[in-house]
C-alpha cells in the first residue's frame, strides 16, 4: 500500500497514532471525525497491509544510563567471503546497535550504537565489531547532543 492509495481519514489516523499510539478507538474516531467502527476497520487494514508495523514505547536512553550515542561508519573488506552476512548477523544480535543502514559512499554501513560510556563503547568495538574478519574500518562519530529526534513520519 502506497501513500497515494490512502485517503484523508487513513492519513489522519496514521498521524494521530504516531503522536499517541495509546489512543482508544473512540478517541481516535473523535480526532479524525468518524465513528469508532470504521476507524477500527481502517486500523486493522493498515496493520494487515503492513503500513502499521507495530506499536512501541519510546524510552529515554539517558535515564537508563546509556549516555553515549555513536553513529559509526563501518567499511567491509570487499573480497572477504561472507563479510556482509557475518556483519548483518552480528547487527541483528547486538542490542547496543539500535539502527543499521546499508549506505552509499565511502562506508558500507552506518550503525547507531548506545552505550553507558566510552569505555563500554570501546569494549563493544573490541569484543564484537573488530573481531569480524570482514570489517576493514570503523569511523565513529560521538553525538554531542540530539538536535532533533522524531519517530513520526510525515504522512499528511
Amino acid at each position: 500500500m502506497e501513500i497515494n492509495e490512502l485517503d484523508r481519514a487513513s492519513l489522519q489516523i496514521l498521524e494521530a497514532l504516531q503522536a499517541d499510539a495509546r489512543l482508544s478507538t473512540q478517541a481516535l474516531a473523535e480526532k479524525v471525525g468518524l465513528s469508532a467502527t470504521p476507524v477500527w476497520r481502517r486500523v486493522r487494514e493498515l496493520e494487515d497491509r503492513g503500513v502499521i508495523r507495530g506499536q512501541v514505547v519510546l524510552v529515554d536512553r539517558e535515564k537508563l544510563g546509556l549516555s553515549i550515542l555513536v553513529l559509526a561508519n563501518v567499511s567491509l573488506v570487499r573480497h572477504s567471503e561472507g563479510a556482509v552476512e557475518q556483519f548483518e548477523q552480528l547487527v541483528s544480535t547486538r542490542r547496543e546497535i539500535i539502527e543499521c543502514h546499508a549506505i552509499t559512499g565511502e562506508a558500507d554501513y552506518v550503525i547507531k550504537v548506545v552505550a553507558a560510556d566510552m569505555k563500554a563503547y570501546d569494549l563493544f568495538l573490541q569484543q564484537h565489531i573488530f573481531k569480524l574478519p570482514g570489517v576493514a574500518s570503523v569511523r565513529s562519530n560521538v553525538v554531542l547532543r540530539e538536535v532533533k529526534y522524531e519517530t513520526a513520519l510525515p504522512v499528511g
